[in-house]
């Protein structure tokens, strides 16, 4: 079916579900680690349970992944995954008991990790004639725009409520009912975005197990998962950063989010820029990643008001990559009839590294802020020698690992 809707409209449309989403679930992101704290939680905790959120936003899209390209229904995947991050977002201020908060959190990335493959299938058809990193870059972009609000909203109620979380994520209710109305809009116009890219030549179905589980994406693809785990395995989450601000008094609670808002303006910038550039260079322009994500934990770790702010938005920066370009080479290593698969797969490696690394990066922080900052940066150096190693065997004249055709301009 003919979509009702020009490619760049359809893109612009999922970036504002993605801003209205956004608002809501960074808002509650922004705040995570003082709502965690203000309950009794130590630092342990909070790095434990952020990273299993992150995990469960990951590694669950593994199931999903696989469920989508099966039943072929990415709306319905779509629309169910925001319905259930909507729902959990305004709770988690009003349950007041630690474990239940807990519990939130997670089961509102777990509505992420039902979405995340759908959605991204449905934008990697439109991107296909917009261009692979211009297209993601711009979604989020849009996405970010999202970010920066929701914690500036939140901040804001805290200083009317003086610090009382519950009316602070309470509002957020509001644009997640305008997300829903929106992705059903977007439904009616484009029903199968498919049509902008077309499914390509059939392929043949694998026969042995061991063969359908790895055959499924070249081995281009398990290389590349390696560096983005090992990446994101050394990379903080924002839950921790924001425990260490508040329980070492650099910063103010109610500043907390205003200090999320300002990464996210960076991550907006980042990922436009490394999504220009990866159209035009290819992979290599990744490089960035393990230096912005080695200079973010040195400065969020370390010992002033100002060094921990500008950690937070170099964090930002490596983030909008995180996000954006890195989803964008997925696109090109694999073909559309396994697409969502191959993203589910892809975030179920790069969730369980969060959450070994949530555990990891919180209990050294009991331990020593410095051994925080040596193991992360050696992490990250390794990340770095992988990258290298793709860029080298893999890197085509598209600029796309293994070569994959990209898109005309």
């Amino acid at each position: 079916m003919t979509p009702r809707l020009s490619a760049w409209r359809f893109v612009v449309g999922l970036g504002v579900v993605s801003l209205l989403a956004d608002v809501v679930y960074e808002g509650a992101r922004s705040v995570s680690g003082p709502l965690l704290e203000s309950l009794g939680a130590g630092a342990l905790v909070v790095g434990a349970v952020t990273g299993a959120g992150e995990a469960a936003a990951l590694i669950l899209r593994l199931f999903s992944g696989v469920m989508t390209d099966r039943t072929r229904r990415f709306w319905a995947w779509t629309i169910a995954g925001y319905v259930i991050t909507i729902v959990a977002v305004p709770f988690m201020g009003l349950a007041g008991v630690l474990w239940v908060v807990c519990a939130l959190i997670i089961v509102e990335r777990v509505g992420k990790a039902v979405r995340g493959p759908a959605k991204t299938t449905l934008l990697s058809h439109a991107t296909a004639v917009t261009g692979r990193g211009r297209g993601f870059a711009v979604h989020e972009a849009m996405d970010q725009t999202g970010a920066l609000l929701g914690p500036l909203v939140v901040g804001g109620m805290l200083v009317l409520t003086g610090d009382d979380f519950g009316p602070a994520l309470a509002v957020l209710a509001v644009p997640g009912v305008a997300v829903i109305g929106l992705l059903v809009w977007l439904r009616l116009r484009v029903p199968e975005p498919a049509a902008y890219e077309g499914d390509g030549p059939e392929e043949p179905e694998p026969t042995t197990s061991r063969v359908r589980w790895y055959g499924v994406v070249p081995r281009a693809f398990w290389v590349y998962a390696g560096f983005a785990a090992t990446t994101t395995l050394g990379l903080t989450t924002f839950g921790l950063a924001s425990f260490h601000m508040v329980d070492r008094g650099y910063v103010a609670v109610a500043a907390v989010p205003v200090v999320y808002a300002v990464a996210m303006a960076v991550d907006a910038l980042a990922a436009l820029a490394t999504g220009w550039g990866y159209d035009r260079r290819g992979p290599q322009v990744l490089v960035v990643l393990p230096v912005l994500a080695s200079v973010a934990t040195a400065l969020v770790f370390g010992g002033s008001t100002a060094a921990v702010v500008a950690g937070a938005v170099v964090w930002g920066a490596a983030i909008g990559i995180h996000e954006s370009t890195m989803k964008a080479v997925v696109a090109d290593l694999v073909p559309p009839k396994r697409r969502a698969t191959a993203y589910g797969m892809f975030a179920a490696i790069v969730g369980g590294a969060t959450a070994l690394g949530g555990a990891l990066l919180g209990f050294l922080y009991q331990v020593s802020t410095g051994w925080l900052v040596v193991v992360a940066v050696a992490i990250q150096v390794l990340a770095g020698a992988v990258l290298v190693v793709i860029v080298r065997k893999f890197g085509g004249r598209s600029g796309a690992p293994g070569g994959v055709n990209r898109p005309s301009e």
